[in-house]
């Protein structure tokens, strides 16, 4: 492998929709994050994403030691197990979607490459979690993939990507001052289109109530499909989501792709708050994982995570819409996306 090169040159980021080689989680053990009997109901949950989505694609499980691994061959069904690879790095917390790479591919060649980025945890909140940022460059090592350090603080919740040129982010995340102080809006949108591809920068708000990822896209806005996104939205006047969700949809409806095309922009319930740790958690059905058959979806045993389920499911009518209940591990402030990656198949070329 080479070492990490300046930018990288001809890859894009796929769509989350577009064919992955496996999908990467890693096993809960932080009894700080999950205190007391949370830690053992994450691992369920945990064990039910990896065996859903291992039911039809190759799931890569990152374990601290062989206590680890057993662990978690004891909580997944026997018949997936031959779809699951085990990976001995050790982690602190579970959220390789912010830590972990970022996969690219090159449609030329097919070949697929990495972005590494910066890691601060979450503008420097949490410094015992800080080490979580060479779980990247230790992955992609092992992985043999060409990789680029992209020199700038970004986690992989505050982007989604339609595969096609457009990235959506928030001004709440990337523009804060305590991830990348020095650059300026241009300089970040130049580097998201050195390193991922994209020309259209569509610049959301804010983030939800509870979030302390200062607003990360992936709980409030996702690609769907080309040209359609699925936005949360909150239509009680007087919750604390609902004028942030409102500003996020009118941008969205006022915006264009990197063609040049406006979006069809679809609304997505917020569930109903759900409490713990002194106040609100960020618990967003938007935060759903898109595998290659199956889509999971976060669910909070309400009456709304149906209706979450159904309007989900008729954005991707040709694969599984499997709802898991996601009350335990939102209290660790994520959920399924944040909790999962996705690295794209090797495509075939001429």
């Amino acid at each position: 492998m080479s070492a990490p090169a300046a930018r990288p040159r001809g890859y894009r980021m796929p769509a989350e929709w577009e064919p992955q080689q496996r999908a990467w989680l890693v096993w809960p053990t932080n009894t700080e994050t999950w205190p007391g009997p949370l830690l053992d109901a994450v691992r369920v949950t945990c064990a039910r994403v990896a065996a859903a989505l291992a039911a039809d694609q190759a799931v890569g499980l990152l374990v601290d030691d062989a206590d680890g691994r057993a662990e978690a061959r004891a909580l997944l069904p026997p018949a997936v197990l031959h779809r699951v690879d085990f990976h001995v790095i050790p982690t602190v917390d579970v959220w390789i979607r912010d830590y972990g790479p970022t996969f690219v591919v090159d449609d030329g060649t097919g070949s697929v490459a990495a972005v590494e980025w910066d890691f601060n945890a979450w503008g420097n909140k949490y410094a015992e979690l800080a080490s979580d940022g060479a779980v990247s460059s230790e992955l992609n090592r092992r992985l043999s993939l060409e990789r680029s350090r992209a020199g700038i603080v970004l986690e992989g919740g505050s982007i989604d990507v339609d595969g096609r040129g457009t990235l959506l982010t928030t001004e709440q995340c990337l523009l804060h001052a305590n991830r990348n102080p020095h650059l300026t809006s241009a300089e970040i949108e130049r580097a998201l289109g050195d390193y991922l591809g994209v020309s259209r920068i569509v610049w959301l708000g804010g983030g939800i109530a509870g979030d302390d990822t200062d607003g990360h896209v992936d709980d409030v806005a996702r690609f769907v499909g080309p040209r359609t996104v699925l936005a949360a939205f909150e239509d009680d006047p007087a919750d604390e989501n609902h004028r942030v969700l409102e500003d996020n949809h009118r941008r969205l409806e006022g915006a264009v792709d990197a063609a040049g095309r406006p979006f069809t922009v679809l609304k997505l319930p917020m569930p109903d708050p759900v409490l713990g740790g002194g106040g609100r958690l960020p618990a967003s059905y938007a935060n759903f994982y898109i595998g290659n058959a199956s889509v999971l979806v976060p669910t909070f045993g309400q009456a709304k995570d149906r209706t979450a389920l159904e309007t989900i499911r008729s954005c991707f009518p040709s694969r599984r819409v499997v709802g898991v209940d996601a009350t335990a591990m939102v209290h660790g402030f994520g959920g399924i996306h944040c909790c999962t990656q996705q690295q794209p198949a090797v495509r075939p070329y001429n």
